[in-house]
């Protein structure tokens, strides 16, 4: 008789748990907007705004919660506005640097 060992279960990795603190949260984006992906920039934002806390964020840069999931989704083109909003509501700053050579 063999016995067999249960394989670990994977849960998926979520950056929102180990966004609890500014530092970690401004590696984090600057990471991201270093990337040059949009894709990646939304999926921050979102995941800082899970952080957060999605409603307390809609409510701080005045959307609705579904708009702002919707907004923050992969594949969305959301208006500058609505990005500037919500890094607002998030307490990030953008900002620009010179590119390297």
């Amino acid at each position: 008789m063999s016995t067999r060992k249960a394989s670990p279960k994977l849960v998926p990795f979520d950056a929102a748990r180990y966004l609890t603190d500014e530092a970690a949260i401004a590696e984090y984006m600057n990471a991201m907007l270093e990337s040059g992906d949009t894709d990646a920039v939304l999926l921050a934002l979102g995941d800082v705004a899970r952080a957060r806390g999605m409603a307390q964020v809609a409510k701080d840069s005045g959307l609705g919660r579904e708009s702002l999931y919707k907004a923050l989704t992969p594949g969305a083109k959301p208006r500058f506005d609505t990005v500037l909003k919500v890094a607002k509501a998030l307490g990030v700053k953008l900002s620009a640097q010179p590119a390297s050579a």
